[in-house]
């Protein structure tokens, strides 16, 4: 019994002569493998402007410099991921070039910061998404915790069933939310030039009231830095 509870939640066994046949063409590895990055930029603006916030609408000026902080320093990590795939296309990642360079306890050191990430990763997506849709469906309002939980379980089972079966499935909303977004912006262009609508969101009538804090130079700075450490969930 227990054998087949396993093999209908994950599958069956796979030996080590059929990982080959676990490799992913490119249109499911790029949006498997991209999805973080894409989900972040769902948030990551946000965060920006929420911190800024506390020091008045004045400080939204900002913004567009944080911001270019942080495409920085998503280059970087761009640029480095490809030398690491050019000098090391086994696909060992991060633990594998600490590894070889910096010997077996930096590896390991890394390894347990890449796990840790991956924790954080999921419990702050989650969290987010949850947030997001509780906002319109009040039963997930009603429960976030218990769905988040729900969804971490189900993401779970998923990756357990192997690199091509949870391939295909992230595969689907990935796309579906980079289909959405362009087309969001899409249909604002659209009815921003063409129908020559007014796009103006409920909130713009709101006013951002500042802290009641006294923010000398060093603390805007400190503010500002906060700032681009939230911003660099993307």
């Amino acid at each position: 019994m227990t054998d087949l509870v396993k093999r209908v939640l994950v599958g069956r066994a796979l030996r080590s002569g059929q990982l080959h046949e676990q490799l992913l063409p490119k249109r499911v590895a790029l949006p498997v493998f991209a999805s973080d990055a894409l989900s972040s930029v769902a948030y990551a603006p946000q965060e920006i402007l929420v911190i800024l916030s506390l020091a008045g609408v004045s400080f939204y000026s900002y913004s567009p410099w944080v911001a270019i902080a942080v495409v920085v320093v998503m280059l970087t990590v761009v640029a480095s991921y490809r030398q690491n795939v050019h000098a090391y296309p086994s696909g060992g990642g991060d633990y594998e070039v600490a590894t070889v360079n910096l010997g077996k306890n930096a590896g390991l050191t890394v390894a347990s910061a890449l796990m840790v990430d991956y924790v954080l990763t999921v419990a702050v997506s989650v969290a987010n998404g949850v947030d997001y849709v509780g906002a319109t469906v009040p039963f997930v309002a009603q429960h976030k915790p218990a769905v988040a939980i729900a969804i971490v379980v189900l993401l779970t089972i998923v990756n357990l069933r192997g690199l091509r079966e949870s391939g295909a499935a992230f595969a689907i909303p990935t796309y579906a939310f980079m289909i959405s977004v362009l087309g969001l912006v899409a249909w604002g262009g659209f009815r921003l030039l063409v129908l020559g609508d007014d796009l103006r969101a409920p909130t713009a009538g709101f006013q951002v009231v500042a802290e009641q804090t006294n923010l000398t130079a060093f603390a805007a700075a400190f503010l500002v830095l906060r700032a681009f450490s939230s911003g660099c969930a993307a």
